[in-house]
């Protein structure tokens, strides 16, 4: 009876220990709505300059959620502003701050990388939740500032969270 009361007293000790671990993580995702919303403030803001650019918005892995391509944009802007969203939320950087790594072997370890302005990441409240990428105008600065004018529009909903 003592070795059964025993083997019992310890197996509800490991279960409880097994318990307390987490066996799932919960990673915070923008909802297709607020993700849209950022691409199309950034278009938007583009545009107050004469400029047609492309805007992608990706998750914390790096995968599209949206992507929109202003009516006369350059057809390869698409592709430039998921490289330069995909960028900054692998570095948790600006662009503009990772143009020091174009002389390292990084650009070749993925051909999704740009170490080029026009990517920023979504922060808000302590939490990474994805990137914004911009392309298409003449200069990736104003890239990264409509980028930037993108994530703006939503900021404050996302840190009230």
């Amino acid at each position: 009876m003592k070795i059964k009361v025993a083997f019992l007293t310890g197996w509800l000790f490991v279960q409880s220990v097994h318990a307390e671990e987490a066996l799932t993580v919960s990673v915070p995702r923008l909802t297709l709505e607020v993700a849209q919303d950022m691409a199309m403030a950034a278009i938007k803001a583009c545009r107050e300059e004469g400029i047609s650019v492309s805007a992608t918005v990706v998750d914390r892995s790096g995968h599209i959620q949206a992507q929109l391509r202003d009516t006369v944009a350059p057809p390869v802007s698409t592709p430039i502003s998921y490289k330069k969203a995909f960028t900054a939320v692998n570095f948790n950087a600006k662009g503009s701050q990772l143009k020091g790594q174009v002389g390292t072997g990084l650009p070749f370890a993925d051909d999704r990388l740009v170490f080029m302005a026009g990517g920023v990441p979504i922060r808000a409240g302590g939490r990474l939740y994805g990137a914004i990428g911009v392309s298409g105008a003449p200069s990736g600065m104003t890239d990264e500032q409509c980028a930037m004018k993108g994530l703006e529009s939503r900021l404050d909903d996302l840190e009230m969270m």
